[in-house]
């Protein structure tokens, strides 16, 4: 199953991101999971994340969100997991 993360930054937490954006690569690297994923971008700085992934169930998508360095660093004001399903592309 496929499972988009959208995900907010806090207001002000730009220098969290920076941070911790090296972590967040790796891990989402290294998962195994990641079909696609990058920024939102406003202005020309981010303040969120597309993260889609490949999980057996919401369970595992939740676990996953959970585990990135960015969440552990306390970046995002907001998090959605949602089901989805690719139709175009």
């Amino acid at each position: 199953m496929l499972f988009a993360l959208t995900c907010l930054d806090k207001p002000g937490a730009l220098q969290i991101r920076l941070d911790n954006r090296a972590a967040h690569l790796d891990f989402l690297n290294a998962s195994g999971k990641v079909v696609f994923a990058g920024p939102f971008i406003e202005a020309d700085t981010p303040v969120g994340s597309l993260v889609v992934i490949e999980a057996a169930d919401r369970t595992e998508a939740e676990a996953f969100a959970t585990a990135d360095p960015y969440a552990k660093a306390g970046l995002f004001h907001d998090v959605t997991i949602r089901e989805w399903r690719k139709v175009i592309g």
